[in-house]
Order: C-alpha cells, then sequence, then structure tokens
C-alpha cells in the first residue's frame, strides 16, 4: 500500500504491519538521512474518507521512540516529501503508535503511517520544520542573483544625453538587460533546470 524513498538507497514497498491500520518502514542509519519521501504505491487506494498521518520516530538518548508527525498521504495527495535532518533534536507529539510493542535498533529510526479519518488528519498540526520549500534553494538562490543583477547593472543607468562618447567602451542599453533579466525569469519558472540543455 504505501512505498518509502530516501535519496542513494533503495526503495522500500514492504512496510511491518504492527496494527491493523498502523505500518512502519525502518531507517537504518538515520543520522545522515536529510529527506525522506512517502508515497502510495497506486495498488490499494484508502477507504473513502481516509488517509494516512506520517510519523516520523528515532531513538533518544535513552533509546526511548521519540515520534513526530511530518504530515499525510490521501488518495488525492499520494505522496510527499518531508525534511526529517532537523528533526533529531526536537520534541515528540501525540502519535497513535505509543501502545505498540515495536522491534527497533537504536542506531534506527522509523516512518510510522496511520490510517485514520480525513477529518481528523485536518486537525492535525506537524512540526514545523518537516515540510519542504516549494521553492528549492537553487531557484531561490538564481532569483535573488539576477534582482542583484539588475539592481546592479541599473544603478550606473545614464540617459544617452549624459554619455561622454568614449571609443574604447561599449554601452549595452538598459532595456536590454532588462528583457533580458524577464527572460530568464520567465524561463526559470517554467523550467528552473532550462539552463542545463
Amino acid at each position: 500500500m504505501f512505498g518509502c524513498l530516501v535519496a542513494g538507497r533503495l526503495v522500500q514497498t514492504v512496510a511491518q504491519q504492527v496494527a491493523e491500520d498502523k505500518f512502519v518502514f525502518d531507517l537504518p542509519d538515520y543520522e545522515n538521512i536529510n529527506h525522506v519521501v512517502v508515497f502510495m504505491l497506486g495498488t490499494i487506494p484508502f477507504p473513502e474518507g481516509m488517509g494516512g498521518s506520517v510519523y516520523f520516530s528515532y531513538p533518544d538518548s535513552n533509546g526511548m521512540p521519540v515520534w513526530q508527525l511530518l504530515g499525510f498521504v490521501t488518495n488525492g495527495k499520494p505522496s510527499a516529501i518531508f525534511k526529517i535532518s532537523g528533526l533529531k533534536s526536537g520534541e515528540g507529539s501525540q502519535h497513535p503508535f505509543g501502545a505498540m510493542n515495536i522491534v527497533r535498533t537504536p542506531s534506527v529510526a522509523q516512518i510510522g503511517i496511520s490510517v485514520e479519518l480525513l477529518d481528523s488528519l485536518a486537525q492535525q498540526t506537524p512540526v514545523g520544520n518537516a515540510a519542504v520549500s516549494s521553492v528549492d534553494s537553487f531557484t531561490q538562490f538564481t532569483q535573488k542573483m539576477l534582482d542583484n543583477f539588475y539592481n546592479f547593472a541599473s544603478s550606473f543607468a545614464i540617459s544617452q544625453a549624459q554619455m561622454t562618447p568614449s571609443p574604447s567602451e561599449m554601452f549595452i542599453p538598459a532595456n536590454v538587460v532588462l528583457k533580458w533579466y524577464e527572460n530568464f525569469q520567465r524561463r526559470l519558472a517554467q523550467n528552473p533546470l532550462f539552463w542545463k540543455t
């Protein structure tokens, strides 16, 4: 029903079912994981009105599991990417896995999925830093760089009447820089990796 993916590792598609409505995936060497993807396999949908809350569990200094709500998956949102690298020192939250005897190893974290009513999912609040930004850092950097370049180049703008003829220097009209800037932003919005082609 579910799959779990960590970059550089094989996809996990066989979850350990710990209750009728609860599943867990083991994440060995969790200290080196930044993001995890949880997805539905597409073979079995959730029953009508149901979805899955997604939790991350890691052992605290005493070896006890600390569970944190990451978010959810549903038939309408069958996959999600969660940032877990900043969660390992956070506080735990209420979770549905507490009373279960889940076998675990001290250096292994777990992703837990609990099948619940959609109304219940809507009332839950995931930990704040688990969501992945919708704008990746490369796109954000590129936009800031474009803004900085345009502002810098524009600060030197002078009118044609103010120009002193200098045969050894080349001048680029400000409207050409502005046109390039707007085209680059448009192409970046359509495909952040357009520059690779």
